[in-house]
């Protein structure tokens, strides 16, 4: 026993070598705790009206906006890599936004169009469609603004019916990205009551009034109209006991998965919320995280094929059971090898 100490039941130097296991990549591989795949992944697609139409994104490099035709054809070749999973958000015509976001329960819509040609064409992907009023509201804001005030109770049931058009063109999961007070409950009665029991809700429960969402406003067009900012319903930075609370609350009204958002910065959020809640919970590597990632790789200071893989393992290190990534396509391809 000379040499050796014990603590904890685990040896120490010398006998107790860790760098044994990493010695080889298939030692590595055996004994790692965290693994990701190809189906741990959600796309985010923007979308917009035409027939083959692609717009690049200026403030994120490598993502587009789509057209229809053109997203069903994205969405295939997305499966075809093992994506199992993508979300929509629509870049609306300026003409049709108004104060009280009425393009949102359009039947008709750009979202609920997308949404019909996906599931026809790619019935086995899981549909996310994006629940808030900032892509239709001309204030900007996810919410009904009056006298310079987000209306909560108000923008609830616009939400409730934007919910129904959405379950009713083919959504398999209904996203409230709002932040309002006690939407989740109405919009799962809503939904029950028109049928549509089967169709899942994944709260943004702990959504932060962040820095980080600036190109996802560019790409939805909401940037330029946003008036002041979304401090008063989105959570503050500073606060983590709050985000279980919101989750809490959440769950209790019916949600099915929970969403932390951002990823990167709120790793301690994603832990705490699946430590106390043990739910699907899922995370969101936002516009801001992707586009610093993809700047640096750009200048050289980052190897992107593996800032992209280590930044997706780190959210399920913390406990995600699913990413949003405007990377997933990326990542599928990294990760199958082609």
């Amino acid at each position: 026993m000379s040499g050796l100490t014990v603590v904890n039941g685990l040896g120490r130097y010398p006998r107790t070598r860790p760098r044994r296991l990493r010695g080889a990549e298939w030692s590595r591989k055996l004994v790692a705790e965290t693994h990701l795949s190809t189906s741990d992944l959600v796309w985010p697609v923007f979308i917009l009206d035409g027939e083959g139409q692609r717009e690049q994104v200026a403030s994120m490099p490598g993502v587009e906006r789509l057209s229809i035709d053109l997203l069903v054809e994205a969405v295939g070749e997305a499966a075809a890599l093992g994506i199992r999973s993508v979300a929509l958000f629509p870049k609306t015509d300026p003409s049709l936004k108004t104060s009280d976001g009425r393009e949102a329960t359009n039947p008709d819509n750009l979202m609920c169009r997308a949404t019909r040609a996906l599931k026809a064409a790619h019935p086995e992907v899981g549909l996310f469609c994006d629940v808030a009023l900032d892509p239709y509201n001309c204030d900007g804001h996810d919410g009904i603004v009056k006298d310079g005030r987000i209306l909560n109770d108000e923008t609830v049931a616009v939400l409730l019916k934007q919910s129904l058009v959405q379950a009713a063109a083919g959504a398999d999961v209904i996203a409230p990205s709002d932040m309002m007070d006690g939407r989740i409950g109405s919009i799962r009665d809503a939904l029950d009551g028109a049928g549509f029991e089967h169709v899942q809700i994944m709260s943004y429960a702990a959504k932060y009034a962040s820095a980080f969402y600036g190109p996802f406003r560019d790409a939805v067009g909401s940037g330029g109209a946003l008036k002041g900012d979304k401090k008063t319903y989105q959570m503050d930075p500073a606060n983590t006991d709050e985000s279980l609370r919101e989750v809490a609350m959440d769950l209790d009204e019916g949600a099915d998965m929970v969403m932390v958002k951002p990823g990167m910065p709120y790793l301690d959020i994603v832990r705490r919320v699946k430590e106390t809640f043990a739910v699907p919970t899922l995370v969101y590597q936002v516009s801001g995280e992707y586009a610093m990632m993809k700047a640096a790789a750009d200048n050289g200071w980052l190897d992107n094929d593996a800032a992209v893989l280590e930044s997706l393992l780190a959210f399920k290190r913390a406990g995600a059971c699913g990413i949003f990534t405007y990377a997933a396509v990326e990542a599928a391809r990294l990760m199958r090898g082609c």
